[in-house]
């Protein structure tokens, strides 16, 4: 028992990345915990390939930043405006939001922690993406039109008077 104690330890230690996957044990004499090593494997699975819908994690992402709003580096407070599963196998999301390269690692690590409890996801990698919906503005960076040739006509003409 002390032996899969420290075991256990240093596998949480080590291997930080997967904090709550379940360790089995099983018996290379007998075979004891084949069936409990089975079942953790369906259920590693199972949530591998997890889908969460949008609106979930938009009102999952809402409470989130109401517990524990993002910082504001330089003034500037980071806007999460919404959160979406890009992909399965392992879990992938996207946050859309303001500043995505100021948002600290910290934050986003509490982010991933947070699925991981809420949506029943533990020991699977999660994969977070913070996004700027102004990438994808095709006006961003373009100069406004200057006054309109048309302002000839709103002045009276001279040949009239």
């Amino acid at each position: 028992q002390n032996k899969l104690r420290d075991l256990r330890e240093s596998f949480e230690r080590l291997l930080p990345q997967l904090r709550g996957a379940p360790l089995v044990t099983v018996s290379a004499k007998t075979g004891k915990g084949i069936d409990r090593l089975r079942i953790a494997v369906e259920k590693a699975y199972d949530v591998w390939n997890r889908r969460v819908t949008t609106a979930q994690l938009n009102r999952w992402l809402a409470g989130m930043v109401e517990a524990h709003p993002p910082p504001a580096p330089g003034g500037r407070r980071i806007k999460l405006r919404y959160m979406t599963q890009a992909k399965t196998r392992p879990p992938g999301f996207v946050v859309m939001c303001s500043n995505p390269d100021k948002v600290p690692e910290s934050y986003s690590r509490y982010l991933v922690n947070g699925l991981r409890i809420d949506f029943d996801m533990p020991g699977t990698p999660v994969r977070l993406t913070m996004r700027s919906q102004s990438d994808k503005n095709p006006y961003k960076g373009k100069t406004k039109a200057g006054p309109s040739k048309l302002r000839k006509h709103l002045s009276p003409r001279a040949h009239e008077k």
